[in-house]
């Protein structure tokens, strides 16, 4: 007789299997990147972009097929993209520029993914180059940054901060060292220390800026704090709010892969199949996933907040596909790290911890 964990994997391996062959479709052999979904190659005003094709290259990486692509078309992709007076990486979108979150996302995402393939970036950054904001030189104006984001809607505000800390990445291990508890002091004062989390909105929304917060802490290897109220917030908002975004399924899951807490095994078997639950909810047609039930979303940069929520000065929406009933690049490489988290997490023996 199977046990849970076999018949939970089983569930997993069958929504993801047409994952791979999906996101090869996606691959534009003229650019070397990747869009965002199908709809967007029908359309000449959407190019592939800098996050699919990191999305898209993570994705097949952790399923080993990465070797099905040339890899000097991928590395000429962002190289292509960097800004040599600058040292950033843009979309040819004339509205990405404005959007901070995006103009940070693709410095990681496009340092990164040369690293993993081999390549370097063609120019210095944007530190080296004198070009970043002004706070990245100064520990007060940067704390002063933070200072000014507010956390009205915690996904977004949360975004911003764990977003600006991508010029920290770029400093000598001493001085980045002082930047990093820094920023660690700053968020241990800002946290609830009822709920565990950060800033306002729904729950969801809540623990949604949390998985934000905690990238900091997983890249520097940082517990956490207050992890058992943590742990208590993700299991309230599971039972009592409706997942209707792909990472509302994907945050508590990878937060709960880097808490140090103990549950039963009742427990784990709850959360793991209530995730699969609502993963399926999201699996389209095609055989990847949608952002949103029913459909993906136009512009994924203002998709953190949604039509009854509000956050000051939202940029405006850097439209990557149609939003139809159909995949997208963004909520088919959270899917798959669900699937590598949940394995982490039920491998434990019922112990979450990293």
């Amino acid at each position: 007789m199977k046990n849970w964990r076999e018949e939970a994997g089983q569930r997993l391996d069958h929504l993801l299997k047409d994952v791979v062959p999906w996101v090869l479709q996606r691959y534009d052999p003229e650019s070397g990147g990747f869009y965002f979904a199908q709809s967007a190659a029908r359309k000449r005003s959407y190019p592939p972009d800098i996050e699919s094709t990191a999305q898209a290259i993570n994705i097949l990486s952790r399923s080993k097929a990465l070797d099905m692509l040339p890899r000097q078309a991928l590395i000429r992709f962002f190289q292509e993209r960097q800004q040599p007076d600058t040292g950033y990486f843009y979309d040819p979108h004339p509205l990405m520029k404005q959007d901070e979150v995006m103009v940070h996302r693709a410095l990681n995402y496009a340092v990164n993914s040369l690293r993993r393939l081999g390549g370097s970036p063609l120019y210095p950054l944007p530190v080296q180059q004198r070009q970043a904001p002004s706070y990245a030189f100064s520990l007060e104006d940067y704390r002063a940054k933070w200072e000014q984001i507010s956390l009205v809607n915690s996904w977004r505000g949360c975004d911003l901060l764990a977003s600006s800390m991508v010029y920290v990445a770029e400093m000598d291990a001493e001085i980045q060292s002082i930047y990093v508890q820094a920023f660690a002091d700053y968020l241990a004062e800002k946290q609830d220390k009822v709920t565990g989390l950060w800033g306002e909105g729904s729950m969801y929304v809540r623990i949604s800026g949390t998985f934000k917060l905690h990238t900091f802490y997983r890249k520097y290897q940082i517990a956490l704090p207050n992890q058992g109220k943590i742990y208590q917030s993700i299991w309230d908002c599971l039972h009592n709010e409706i997942a209707i975004d792909m990472c509302y399924i994907r945050n508590p899951i990878d937060l709960l892969s880097y808490l140090n807490v103990h549950v039963s095994e009742q427990t784990l078997e709850e959360v793991v199949k209530m995730t699969i639950d609502n993963m399926e909810q999201l699996k389209q047609a095609d055989g990847a996933f949608s952002r949103e039930i029913g459909h993906s979303v136009k512009a994924p940069n203002v998709a953190q907040v949604k039509a009854d929520e509000s956050y000051p000065g939202m940029p405006a929406p850097v439209e990557l596909g149609l939003g139809l009933a159909e995949g997208d690049m963004n909520a088919t490489t959270q899917a798959t790290l669900i699937h590598q988290r949940l394995h982490q997490i039920w491998d434990k023996e019922g112990r979450l911890n990293q």
